[in-house]
């Protein structure tokens, strides 16, 4: 079917979008919510206005909402840029990339049942190692851009998702109880390359926000560069 793409830029909204295209499902555009802050419920902050050089990087449209409140009326807000996505390119269901998070599925499922839309979330339960062995299998290359738990400090920013650094969560997971995919907020993506992307993103500058246990990396610069041309160190 025709489908809309909930898109954060991150890893799993990304991967779930190519699980859709594998499916067989037509991707006709990516929905974006812009929180104002990181206190958001349901939506991902960091980096979020990069994912218009993603939109370009899949060659995908994409509609993208201001999001002014915080918490239940997020739903709300999602609703109103469903509609509007889907009134500008129609689409018959919505691809989330929910991993295990039930709260932020039953709010997503009940505004796609009330929008007569299927709600789609092809990574729901995966096996937490096995989802992230996939996406290196799958071409993917992800940089960690946001941290917030015991045992990731400042030097996992920038990092790129690969086997070291699943061996690594896996020690942390022992450790600190961390999710290895980072399902409970510890960690914060953002993707430079997949097997959808027509051409990879390239980061030119970036500046550290760190907050005693705590931060982010804010893309300052960035570019789309052919695949053909050798990949940027990891």
């Amino acid at each position: 079917m025709k489908v809309g793409i909930l898109y954060s830029g991150g890893k799993d909204s990304t991967y779930a979008a190519y699980i859709a295209k594998q499916q067989g499902h037509e991707l006709t555009c990516l929905i974006t919510m812009i929180p104002e802050s990181s206190e958001s419920y349901l939506f991902h902050y960091p980096n979020i206005d990069w994912t218009d050089l993603q939109s370009q990087a899949l060659d995908i449209p994409i509609v993208k909402t201001n999001l002014r409140t915080v918490g239940e009326s997020e739903v709300q807000e999602l609703a109103k840029a469903i509609k509007k996505a889907k009134e500008k390119h129609f689409f018959e269901g919505i691809v989330t990339g929910g991993l295990a998070s039930v709260y932020q599925k039953d709010r997503i499922e009940a505004v796609c049942n009330e929008a007569g839309l299927e709600a789609i979330s092809p990574s729901w339960m995966t096996d937490p190692e096995e989802y992230m062995q996939n996406l290196i299998k799958s071409g993917f290359k992800v940089m960690i851009v946001g941290v917030a738990a015991e045992g990731l400090d400042m030097n996992w920013l920038g990092r790129i998702i690969n086997e070291e650094m699943i061996d690594e969560l896996k020690e942390l997971n022992h450790r600190f109880e961390i999710n290895i995919n980072f399902e409970g907020g510890e960690a914060e993506t953002y993707t430079l390359d997949s097997p959808l992307f027509k051409k990879r993103i390239e980061i030119q500058e970036m500046k550290m926000h760190w907050f005693n246990n705590y931060g982010f990396l804010e893309i300052k610069d960035a570019r789309l560069v052919d695949k053909a041309l050798n990949t940027q160190k990891s």
